[in-house]
């Protein structure tokens, strides 16, 4: 997905995104996990909605030093 000239933005706010997250995004953008749907159309009191829950709780605390 490299271009020949990238455009990064160092203000607050939205930043550049490496280039692997973009393209993981548009491989799952319509198949995520091989559920045949997208990340944002499951439902939240689905099982893989509380996966991604649980994680990124996880992460938060891990990162955040959260007990």
């Amino acid at each position: 997905m490299s271009f020949d000239r990238r455009i990064y933005n160092f203000a607050a706010g939205p930043a550049t995104l490496p280039d692997e997250v973009l393209e993981q995004a548009r491989d799952e953008l319509l198949n995520w996990q091989g559920l045949g749907t997208s990340v944002m159309e499951i439902s939240h009191r689905s099982k893989e909605f509380m996966a991604v829950y649980e994680k990124t709780l996880a992460d938060l605390r891990e990162l955040m030093a959260i007990p």
